[in-house]
């Protein structure tokens, strides 16, 4: 296949960046790359929103294109997936999805990938037609509400769910806690994906103080509002938080401790794991097998 400069649409790169493959490609390289590259702080450039490009230092001329918002719902979803490999129990059943935008569904392949044993998802959204939408779409995609090996349901009522979860992934764009750190039950990982600023809030201080706290990079310290907001009221300090993604990929720290830990993870993303899925998209590409 030519390795000319190529376009790699939605379908593209779904059919290229399976979650397994993706989580997998992060596990081994994130833990080589991350301390080469220097992540400055965020600025903010005019996009078209549609497309990214990937470049290498090495080369005059773009390798490839790509749909900029699809390689971000699966990047996204991926990090999510390869924290929950060492942070959520193995015998995870139970998954509770709050929210049900556009990441919802990646993010729950992406925890399945890694977690098969996940028998029923849970689908929480300030619409409930939104989240009973998206739970009967995701059961088709199944086999089915009774034929699927997976069980899709909406919830009405947060509060009555949350509990439930062995793995709540989170992503929405609340500025308000909506998950409380005394409904999660022992043993419990909470993914918190939406919050990028200062601002945004998905989970309460209490969820922080009971869990032991990972974030993708350090820079999540200071943007993350569940992060940034807890240290400015003295709920936990900056040495509270464990480590790193790199730091569990590369195994430096140890992520679930005993069968009881709350776990937490919160991400808000990063230019390395874009350059690295763009990279495995390209790869995978022009070496003609998905």
């Amino acid at each position: 296949m030519s390795t000319g400069s190529v376009l790699l649409d939605a379908a593209a790169l779904r059919s290229l960046l399976p979650p397994s493959s993706l989580v997998s490609h992060l596990l081994s390289s994130l833990p080589f790359h991350s301390a080469t590259v220097h992540s400055p702080t965020r600025q903010s450039f005019p996009i078209n929103p549609d497309s990214s490009s990937s470049f290498f230092s090495c080369l005059p001329a773009s390798l490839a294109s790509f749909d900029g918002t699809e390689l971000t719902l699966l990047r996204t979803s991926a990090v999510s997936a390869l924290a929950s490999r060492f942070l959520s129990r193995d015998d995870s059943r139970v998954l509770v999805m709050v929210g049900s935008g556009a990441l919802a569904p990646y993010l729950i392949r992406a925890h399945r990938s890694v977690r098969p044993g996940i028998e029923k998802v849970i689908i929480w959204n300030r619409s409930a037609a939104k989240a009973r939408d998206l739970a009967r779409r995701l059961a088709e995609d199944e086999g089915g509400t009774k034929g699927g090996k997976v069980i899709f349901e909406h919830a009405e009522v947060l509060d009555e769910v949350i509990g439930l979860g062995d793995v709540v992934s989170c992503a929405t764009s609340s500025h308000d806690p909506i998950v409380l750190g005394k409904r999660l039950k022992q043993g419990a990982h909470l993914d918190l994906v939406g919050s990028f600023i200062p601002a945004m809030r998905e989970c309460d201080d209490d969820a922080l103080v009971r869990g032991r706290v990972f974030v993708d990079f350090e820079e999540a310290k200071a943007e993350a509002g569940e992060l940034v907001g807890a240290f400015e009221r003295g709920a936990i300090s900056p040495e509270d938080v464990v480590g790193t993604l790199v730091d569990l990929a590369g195994g430096l720290k140890v992520g679930r401790i005993s069968p009881e830990d709350i776990t937490v993870f919160k991400s808000v993303g990063t230019a390395i794991v874009d350059l690295l899925a763009a990279q495995l998209a390209y790869e995978t590409h022009i070496s003609g097998s998905p």
